[in-house]
């Protein structure tokens, strides 16, 4: 059994606050490692879980859609915190992996509550200052917060 897509927040922010208690460096690699499971850059990799089973991206009937350029985006940032706290904490800097984890969790907590996904709304911010090309995603660009959460703009 897999955990459906709305749940993987609160489980991210579960682990990453009892890795905060508990500051070792171990618990913090499981988080890398979780978001690692997701955020692959290839998406024909990339392994998506459904409330049902998982799926290969390549093996996703036509016209269901995996992941975003900017939910990827989101998670592979998701992944370079984990790895970060991995790291300060095995070089003995543990209230710095604690702080990093923190701001994981804020991001976490904000898109289970709110909707509002920061690594989405960094990629279109990035997007409008020419660092990441338009061509990776044409309707990313125009990402502007509706009723309080990023959305598209259609």
């Amino acid at each position: 059994m897999t955990t459906p897509p709305a749940r993987r927040p609160v489980c991210v922010v579960a682990l990453a606050v009892v890795s905060i208690v508990v500051n070792q460096w171990w618990l913090y690699a499981i988080v890398a490692i979780g978001f690692a499971c997701v955020s692959p850059a290839d998406r024909s990799t990339a392994v998506r879980s459904t409330g049902r089973a998982r799926h290969r991206a390549e093996d996703l009937e036509e016209g269901e859609a995996g992941p975003g350029p900017p939910k990827r985006f989101a998670q592979t940032v998701g992944l370079t915190f984990g790895i970060v706290a991995t790291v300060l904490s095995l070089l003995g800097f543990g209230p710095a992996a604690q702080i990093t984890i923190g701001l994981l969790v804020v991001a976490a907590f904000l898109e289970f509550a709110f909707g509002i996904c920061l690594g989405c709304i960094t990629f279109g911010y990035l997007q409008r200052v020419g660092i990441i090309p338009e061509t990776v995603c044409e309707a990313c660009n125009n990402l502007n917060l509706d009723r309080g959460a990023a959305t598209l703009a259609q």
